[in-house]
């Protein structure tokens, strides 16, 4: 790995109290979700961030969220601690994402998406793998800020972003210019925060899932099925749904409950 990119991870910040709070009441099985509503609550901008997702399409709650305690009911203790991880970790990188020719507030949206959609097709195949693959969905492009950031400094940014509109693999656009890919660099930032080695293998391996170990494979395959159908550079286009659901075939999902999260996430967006 380039020595920027590892000089860049090596000096990120400790994540924020309140998620470091999060992350131990979620896993604390005599934790309650009322602990974890009371620690969110401390937090004004995970406050904001989780509202927002609540009353976004991609969700569809029946009526408007109006505070912290209807949210963390709702989404539940899981993905409310992915969703306030995820928005912290972006504010604390200080996102810049032209180099992917989108803004903070567009990848910011994208790994809403990938999330949810991932979210949506696994609960009809495994509850708790379905949460799992909530938070690793939300966070798996997080690395995409590390290398924008170096594309930027090395003064790369236009050829990076030019090559970036009209590719249909990503990762191999990234391994060009940095000889690594957003799967690995987001491994070692995980690595670096000290998030649990199955978390990191399964976001490690999502570039390559014949590659992963067999504990993580499955999570692997399904993070990059996710991220082929919505890329940064053209999420839901009809290019990347079509080969997402046939390397979901090739990997012997049920591909009919697959496009049936797409199309309810289609018809959210365009309601």
């Amino acid at each position: 790995m380039k020595s920027s990119i590892i000089n860049s991870i090596k000096s990120l910040p400790p994540l924020p109290k309140t998620v470091i709070e999060m992350q131990r009441i979620c896993n604390d099985p005599d934790s309650s979700i009322n602990d974890l509503i009371k620690t969110v609550e401390q937090d004004p901008m995970i406050v904001a961030n989780l509202l927002k997702a609540a009353n976004s399409p991609l969700y569809s709650f029946r009526r408007e969220i109006l505070n912290v305690s209807q949210a963390v009911s709702l989404f539940g203790m899981s993905m409310t601690r992915s969703i306030g991880i995820g928005n912290s970790v972006r504010k604390l990188l200080n996102v810049d994402m032209e180099p992917y020719g989108i803004t903070s507030d567009r990848f910011a949206e994208i790994s809403s998406m990938q999330a949810a959609l991932v979210h949506e097709w696994y609960m009809k195949i495994d509850r708790l793998k379905a949460d799992k693959l909530f938070l690793a969905a939300f966070l798996q492009e997080t690395g995409k800020i590390i290398i924008a950031s170096d594309v930027i400094q090395e003064d790369l940014a236009a050829n990076f972003k030019s090559d970036i509109e009209v590719t249909i693999d990503i990762a191999r656009v990234e391994r060009s210019y940095i000889h690594e890919t957003t799967a690995t660099v987001t491994a070692e930032i995980f690595t670096h925060w000290n998030f649990d080695k199955e978390f990191v293998e399964m976001i490690k391996f999502s570039d390559a899932p014949a590659k992963a170990p067999d504990d993580v494979k499955e999570y692997s395959t399904a993070l990059n099925i996710i991220k082929t159908i919505i890329p940064v550079n053209n999420p839901l286009g009809e290019h990347g749904i079509s080969y997402g659901l046939k390397k979901a075939e090739d990997a012997g999902y049920d591909v009919t409950m697959l496009q049936a999260a797409i199309d309810s996430m289609l018809a959210r967006i365009r309601a």
